[in-house]
């Protein structure tokens, strides 16, 4: 049945700004993330999901990867959000949108604890395991979503401990975290060498599935 169905899929890249919709309406995030690349999932021409990748939230984190040499290749996938997720379609749309992508790349990316996600479909697509990210604290605003990098753009430090009413401090939840090579076979060999962090056995345990409610216009594509 798969097989047949996805005869009729194609993965392209597409403008950023078609994604914004998707994250704004149907992703549990509601934000819209760095986008360097941005890829859409079709179906008989009907966009049907959509991925992104961006330039990861710190420095730290691009070094932190392979070392300071490979830091300029990194990216983080950041997004991605489908319409209905059949068919093992989130694989679909990660291997191919790899496949698009400019090479060298490190492709690294997160599946949150915090919503029950372990990243099996990371798994899937033949992604390195590398263990969680660390524990740390965020400003968080109280019964609110809003992201901590949301709260310092707008809101001072000062603002934030004097309104102790309105501004907490939180355990940031932790995540797994999965790492793709992207690149020649000599490429991909530098940068299995340089890695800076232990391979780690995939991770097991129910893997819960997320869904805002919110439908997204689907969108024709005439090529």
């Amino acid at each position: 049945m798969f097989d047949r169905e996805r005869k009729t899929l194609l993965v392209q890249q597409i403008k950023p700004q078609e994604t914004y919709e998707w994250f704004l309406q149907k992703h549990y995030a509601k934000r819209i993330p760095p986008i360097t690349y941005a890829f859409g999932l079709f179906d008989n021409n009907n966009l049907i999901g959509v991925i992104t990748y961006g330039s990861p939230p710190s420095r730290s984190l691009c070094v932190g990867l392979c070392g300071e040499k490979h830091s300029d290749v990194v990216l983080e996938l950041n997004r991605l959000c489908l319409q209905n997720n059949d068919n093992n379609q989130a694989s679909f749309i990660i291997s191919h949108s790899l496949k698009l992508l400019p090479k060298p790349k490190i492709v690294v990316s997160y599946a949150d604890t915090s919503m029950g996600h372990v990243g099996y479909v990371y798994q899937a697509t033949n992604f390195i395991y590398t263990g969680l990210s660390a524990k740390r604290t965020e400003w968080r605003e109280k019964n609110s979503n809003k992201h901590s990098k949301t709260i310092s753009q707008k809101v001072s430090l000062d603002e934030r401990k004097i309104n102790t009413e309105k501004y907490e401090i939180v355990d940031r939840p932790q995540k797994h975290r999965y790492v793709y090579f992207c690149g020649s076979k000599t490429q991909k060999k530098s940068f299995m060498r340089d890695l800076n962090y232990d391979i780690l056995p995939y991770p097991k345990g129910d893997n819960k599935r997320y869904d805002s409610g919110d439908a997204v216009n689907t969108q024709m594509v005439m090529f």
